[in-house]
């Protein structure tokens, strides 16, 4: 069974303390799911129609562990918590 990752873009950041909010109820609900951090920051370097960005990966065993973490009460609290403080887009891709 192929691994699945989550990957979210940091558009832009509204209000610093909501996601520090976000980030205090995510970082346990993630890892409670099993989701392993494997990059968190900053790009480095951006090509093509990239923008230098706050970017997170997330790394879990499966597809279903991953949109089970989205969809988990912990994490949806994380996401009230958050609310309007960002603008950024999540997507879960499947390992291959």
């Amino acid at each position: 069974m192929p691994k699945a990752y989550w990957i979210s873009a940091y558009h832009a950041v509204h209000d610093e303390n909501k996601l520090a909010a976000y980030a205090k109820l995510a970082l346990p609900a993630v890892q409670e799911a099993g989701g392993k951090f494997i990059a968190r920051g900053m790009a480095a370097k951006a090509y093509e129609a990239g923008i230098l960005q706050r970017t997170v990966i997330v790394e879990f065993e499966s597809l279903e562990k991953a949109i089970a973490c989205h969809d988990s009460p912990g994490y949806q609290a994380a996401l009230a918590a958050l609310g309007d403080g960002v603008t950024r887009d999540l997507r879960v891709v499947e390992g291959v």
